[in-house]
């Protein structure tokens, strides 16, 4: 049995790539063919969870692909499943995949994982851009809104949604820079009521600095996600020339738009303590 942080097995920390499952569902077969296929079927249904005897070779294989897919929600748990069946088999005298051979199939599919026995480990630690819950400048109303997308967005990345979990950081993107409407003098304060023109009315005030180039990454990242070629997360996806989001890409994603809400929260909170300072005046 493999050694792995207890708390995977109750939080699944993510889903194991389903083309790495396929590649171990053939290692199977290949394991198979060198014995009583039947048996060595069965053997590896116990393995991941399976109960009974199927009524046909045929049936048995369904079943164990079937079991396979269902742990396959839980990527430390398959991973320690697939070890275990090799080691029963090793014991009934097959030949079995070293983990070698294992860390390969993790490691071309990027599953996050690694054998170094006796233990299982993760290959990369995903540590989620932290985005300020609480803003001065904004109501209750709209730091609860903050709080929910940020925390349905990491539940979905851990679920293995990547798309929807996108989608959900660029809803909360949207949502901020509309807390800019009305912002600044009163002769040129920002009138936008959607995500584009309110940035580019902030890009035309702050022209030459700083803001006006991570403004203009912004909605680089927010076009590409948009479109049905690219992330295809708010129009759909165009289904000859889209382009699949992977995990890791998604929490690159997800990573870069927290990093631009904590920026527009930050700006935000500054803009709007300075128009209260204008109104007030000087002491």
């Amino acid at each position: 049995m493999l050694n792995f942080d207890k708390s995977w097995r109750f939080k699944s920390p993510g889903p194991i790539p389903q083309g790495a499952v396929s590649d171990f569902n053939g290692l199977i077969e290949k394991i198979a063919v060198q014995g009583d296929v039947w048996h060595v079927v069965e053997q590896c249904k116990r393995r991941f969870g399976g109960t009974g005897r199927s009524s046909s070779l045929d049936w048995a294989w369904s079943d164990l692909s079937r079991l396979m897919y269902v742990s396959a929600e839980n990527a430390p748990v398959f991973i320690a499943s697939f070890w275990s069946c090799c080691v029963d088999l090793e014991q009934s005298g097959l030949g079995v995949p070293d983990t070698a051979i294992i860390n390969a199939i993790l490691a071309e599919h990027d599953a996050g994982y690694e054998i170094q026995l006796p233990d299982l480990i993760a290959t990369r630690a995903y540590t989620p851009i932290t985005v300020p819950r609480s803003v001065p400048s904004l109501d209750e109303q709209a730091r609860a809104l903050i709080d929910e997308c940020l925390a349905e967005s990491e539940r979905l990345l851990n679920a293995g949604q990547g798309r929807r979990a996108v989608q959900e950081i660029l809803f909360l993107l949207e949502s901020i820079t509309t807390a800019f409407r009305g912002l600044g003098e009163d002769t040129a304060s920002i009138q936008g009521k959607y995500f584009g023109p309110i940035i580019n009315e902030m890009k035309k005030r702050e022209r030459g600095k700083a803001q006006e180039s991570i403004l203009t990454w912004m909605t680089t990242l927010h076009g590409y996600l948009s479109s049905p070629t690219g992330g295809g997360v708010r129009h759909g996806t165009d289904l000859k020339e889209g382009i699949a989001i992977q995990p890791h890409e998604a929490r690159l994603y997800c990573n870069l738009a927290r990093s631009y809400l904590t920026f527009l929260l930050e700006e935000h909170d500054q803009q709007a303590n300075g128009a209260s300072s204008r109104a007030w005046g000087p002491y």
